[in-house]
């Protein structure tokens, strides 16, 4: 379980981008992450596993108190935390097995993983996991070769390759087609179910938060304004987060969605 106690994060600036966060995701629970640009999702995500140092709170994962951890603590804590990235975050000029298998840097140790000897538990692994995001005949392909899509679908495969309790999920459609955004979410919370994993997938399409999560966190200004099932996102709820919209237009995009879900 990931246990948020007060989390709070204030820049130098004096900006405050959360306030006293409180949350509590149970194994195995997937939870979108909704709200403006600014509100402090992409900073919640990145206080969790320290790629941003909260101010004050605490984070914990288990019995493990993630924010007092030293350096060596935190590098191996990191290794139950996969982390998947709105841009990818490939490395353009290696091949598909090679990025997925870079998901195991934290266990191989340095020299076996400059000098690829990855175990073959490992490779084997890979293999497994890419045949079942579809990849397994592009395993030799470079990165910079792939689709967006693609490339999401392998960001996947090295985030999981660690055997992680706990994905943290960072605008994985942003730069996606509807589509393909369809696919990649329904991809995530499948592999979820699968393998009894906690997810939490900051997202800006609301209509896709409510297609593929049971349960919606909302942020407005640093601070949790909603946190409930996404048919809790009526008209007034989704302007108390993002402000005036017609919201009922946005609602049926929704249905129309889940009819479209349906039928695929």
């Amino acid at each position: 379980m990931l246990r948020l106690k007060n989390l709070t994060k204030t820049y130098k600036t004096g900006d405050k981008a959360l306030t006293n966060i409180g949350l509590e995701v149970p194994s195995g629970q997937v939870l979108a992450l909704i709200g403006p640009s600014g509100a402090g999702k992409s900073t919640l995500i990145r206080c969790i596993n320290r790629l941003v140092e909260p101010t004050g709170g605490e984070v914990w994962l288990d019995d493990l108190e993630l924010t007092k951890l030293g350096s060596a603590g935190l590098r191996k804590a990191r290794r139950s935390m996969g982390m998947i990235f709105q841009e990818y975050a490939l490395v353009e000029r290696l091949t598909v097995m090679e990025n997925v298998l870079s998901g195991r840097l934290g266990y191989v140790g340095f020299w076996r993983s400059f000098l690829r000897r990855y175990p073959q538990s490992d490779v084997d692994e890979a293999f497994r996991l890419l045949d079942r995001v579809g990849l397994l005949h592009m395993a030799d392909k470079r990165a910079d070769e792939l689709s967006g899509g693609q490339r999401q679908r392998v960001g996947i495969c090295r985030a999981l390759i660690q055997n992680p309790k706990l994905l943290l999920v960072d605008e994985p459609t942003a730069s996606l087609d509807p589509k393909t955004s369809r696919q990649i979410m329904r991809l995530i919370t499948e592999l979820c179910r699968e393998r009894g994993l906690a997810a939490i997938i900051n997202i800006h399409d609301v209509a896709l938060a409510q297609m593929f999560v049971p349960r919606v966190v909302g942020l407005r200004s640093g601070e949790i304004v909603y946190d409930g099932p996404p048919t809790g996102l009526s008209p007034d709820k989704l302007t108390e987060i993002y402000g005036e919209e017609d919201w009922e237009a946005t609602i049926e995009a929704a249905e129309d969605d889940d009819e479209i879900e349906a039928a695929e």
